[in-house]
């Protein structure tokens, strides 16, 4: 699956983002969904993820209660929304994906990588 990651860009402290993420020429229906960023000069470091059964989520400690992620009823199109945002939230973030598999919260677990998506948040 070729995954496309769309909705960077700049905002201030306090703002908010939509992040989307989708297959070409296909769904995410059997794919479960992982958001990662990874800021300069640090690894890359998990986000969110979304089943891709059931709807179950999970959040990294760090965007808890700030950040949601969510499909659409169709499942083609995964979004991150991101509230509340911190200058410490400044990267390019990643979608990735893995087949009917649970979340994971490495890298290694995502067989599908989509390009990045540049988040900048000014202070």
């Amino acid at each position: 699956v070729q995954l496309q990651a769309c909705g960077g860009g700049l905002v201030q402290a306090e703002g908010s983002l939509r992040l989307s993420c989708a297959a070409s020429g296909g769904t995410l229906s059997s794919y479960t969904i992982g958001w990662f960023r990874q800021a300069p000069g640090k690894e890359r470091e998990f986000v969110a993820g979304i089943m891709w059964s059931g709807g179950t989520t999970d959040y990294a400690d760090s965007v808890k209660g700030r950040v949601a992620i969510s499909r659409d009823s169709a499942k083609i199109t995964v979004y991150l929304q991101m509230n509340s945002l911190k200058p410490e939230d400044t990267a390019v973030y990643y979608c990735a994906a893995r087949w009917r598999g649970y979340i994971g919260s490495t890298t290694g677990a995502y067989a599908y990588w989509g390009k990045g998506t540049l988040v900048t948040v000014s202070s």
